[in-house]
Order: structure tokens, then C-alpha cells, then sequence
């Protein structure tokens, strides 16, 4: 049985600036040097535009910090939203992440489903799931053909289509990538994609967000964090078009102990071709000491409890 990878997740909120950028941007850099020192397998970054609570725009960039001060973990972008950016561009940056970290880049595309965002630089919100599509054509070509320079390290590099609905789930089985969304009914599109696009159906593999904050008392954190838990939720659900699809794709958070969120994820993936999980590191900027402990225990226990739970549901 394949080994589930867990990573972090960072979107480097700071609702109303309360504390300093640069501190927030160093604080997620020295966590993730901790997170890697005790365990963990991956790093993820975000992208929106235009929060209030300055929500990371620039996932390539930051993945590029990351990279140059790690030397073991998956480095990968869960999503950038590939119609925004010219898909030279996109292989351009992708490649010197997969440079700088010596070839442990996961570049995940997605279509996007906020409208400001396409309209404040003028892309397309109507056909965004056809740009997603091209661009994972024409990055990739790019590649091979030498036009963005210098090139990646791996070959191939691992891409993946971030999608909560059959079309997305389509396309990345079209495009040979893995499916960035944990959900059992997506995996028949999925594979009807694989096969449409001349791939494998039995090469799917998927992964994704598992809404989990770790706590040694889920009772007592769980208090302290629903402030900052309803103010995630709500920012996705504005007036803008998409908010309200947005903030219905992610699941309540749940509070749980390291023990309780391997049995979760051992739960939720049983049967599904999961290669990845990951948390967010941060709740919209909570204290200090819950997301130090957090990051902690999912670095240090969950992969290792993750496979014993895994093993355990796998069948025979």
C-alpha cells in the first residue's frame, strides 16, 4: 500500500495587520524548518488576491523561500490559479522552485472562482476552466521543447489539477495530472478523464486539504481557535461571484487530538488513491503557542500514526 505523504498548508493570513508582515513571513519559514526537522513530508502554498487579511498572492514566490531553506520535503502549490498568469510564466517560476529545491517540486494548477480576481487583470472568468486546461498543456510543453529556460530538475515534473466538481476532475484526467480534492465521487470523472486522455486509469492518484488542527486537548484549543475558525470560513463567502461555492468547499474545521485526526483521514480516504493530505498550519493568524503545538504534532506523530491507521483499513 502506498505510503500517505502529510504536509502543511499556508495561506500567511494576518487579519487586521496585528502583527508586522515580515514577522508573519518568518514565523511560517521557521515553523516549516521545525516541521521538516521532526517529519513532516510536504509543504503547501495557497493563492487569492485582494483579501483583507493579506491572503498570499504569490504561491511560486513563497514556495521558492521554502525550497531554498529545506532540504527534504515536497514543495508544492495547492493551487496557483493558472488563468492569471501566462503559462510561460507559470513554467518559468515552477522551474526555478523545482531548481532551488533540487527537484521536490508538486505544482498544483487550478482554474479559480473568484471573479475580482479575473477581472482586476482582465482574464477570463467564463472560460477559466479552458485556460486551466491549455496551460497544463502548453507548461509542459515548455518544457520539453526548451522554451522556458533553465528547465526543472525532474522529469516529469508531478502536476496536479486542484478541482471540487466532475469538470475539473476531467480535465485532470485528461491532462494525465492527480486530482488535488479528496472526494469519492470525483474519482469516476476522474478516471474517465485518464482514459479519455490516453492514460492509465489505474495511475490515479489524489489528494488534498483535510480540515484538522491538532491539539493534546481539543476542548480547551477549540475555544481559543472559533474566532479565528468563522473568520476563515467567512471570507470566502462575500458577495463577489463564487464566494458562496467557495466557503461550501471547505468542511467545518474539526479540533482533534493527533490519534483521532490519523483515524479521520485513515476514514476519508479509504479506497481512494491518496498520495497527500495536508493541514492548514495556521488558522488566520491564531496564537503562538496552539499553532507551534499544532505544526508539532502533525510533523512529529501524524505521518507515523497515519500508517498504522492506514495499514489497518487496507483490505485483507
Amino acid at each position: 500500500m502506498t505510503r500517505i505523504r502529510v504536509g502543511l498548508y499556508y495561506d500567511l493570513r494576518n487579519p487586521g495587520t496585528a502583527r508586522p508582515w515580515p514577522q508573519v513571513y518568518a514565523d511560517a519559514l521557521r515553523r516549516i524548518g521545525e516541521a521538516e526537522r521532526r517529519g513532516v513530508d510536504a509543504i503547501w502554498t495557497s493563492e487569492h488576491h485582494g483579501f483583507d487579511d493579506g491572503y498570499l498572492p504569490a504561491p511560486l514566490t513563497f514556495a521558492a523561500a521554502i525550497a531554498a531553506r529545506t532540504e527534504r520535503v515536497r514543495v508544492g502549490t495547492a493551487v496557483a490559479v493558472a488563468p492569471l498568469t501566462h503559462p510561460r510564466a507559470l513554467a518559468e517560476q515552477a522551474a526555478v522552485v523545482d531548481i532551488l529545491s533540487d527537484g521536490r517540486l508538486e505544482l498544483g494548477l487550478g482554474a479559480g472562482w473568484r471573479e475580482p480576481e479575473f477581472a482586476a487583470v482582465g482574464a477570463d472568468f467564463r472560460g477559466r476552466y479552458d485556460a486551466l486546461e491549455s496551460a497544463i498543456g502548453d507548461v509542459e510543453r515548455f518544457w520539453a521543447d526548451g522554451t522556458a529556460t533553465p528547465p526543472p530538475v525532474q522529469r516529469p515534473v508531478p502536476v496536479w489539477v486542484g478541482a471540487r466538481g466532475p469538470r475539473g476532475a476531467r480535465i485532470a484526467g485528461r491532462t494525465g495530472a492527480g486530482l488535488l480534492w479528496i472526494d469519492p465521487e470525483l474519482l469516476g470523472p476522474y478516471r474517465e478523464g485518464l482514459a479519455a486522455g490516453g492514460h492509465d486509469p489505474g495511475a490515479a492518484r489524489m489528494g488534498g486539504l483535510v480540515n484538522l488542527f491538532l491539539a493534546d486537548d481539543p476542548d480547551a484549543a477549540r475555544e481559543r481557535i472559533r474566532p479565528s475558525g468563522r473568520h476563515n470560513r467567512s471570507s470566502y463567502s462575500g458577495n463577489d461571484r463564487g464566494a458562496a461555492r467557495g466557503s461550501a468547499a471547505f468542511p467545518k474545521l474539526e479540533v482533534c487530538t493527533a490519534e483521532q485526526a490519523a483515524e479521520r483521514i485513515a476514514e476519508r480516504t479509504a479506497g481512494l488513491p491518496v498520495t497527500d493530505v495536508f493541514c492548514f498550519a495556521d488558522i488566520a493568524g491564531l496564537a503562538p503557542d496552539l499553532v507551534d503545538r499544532h505544526v508539532e504534532l502533525v510533523a512529529a506523530g501524524l505521518p507515523r500514526l497515519l500508517h498504522e491507521r492506514t495499514d489497518a483499513h487496507a483490505p485483507g
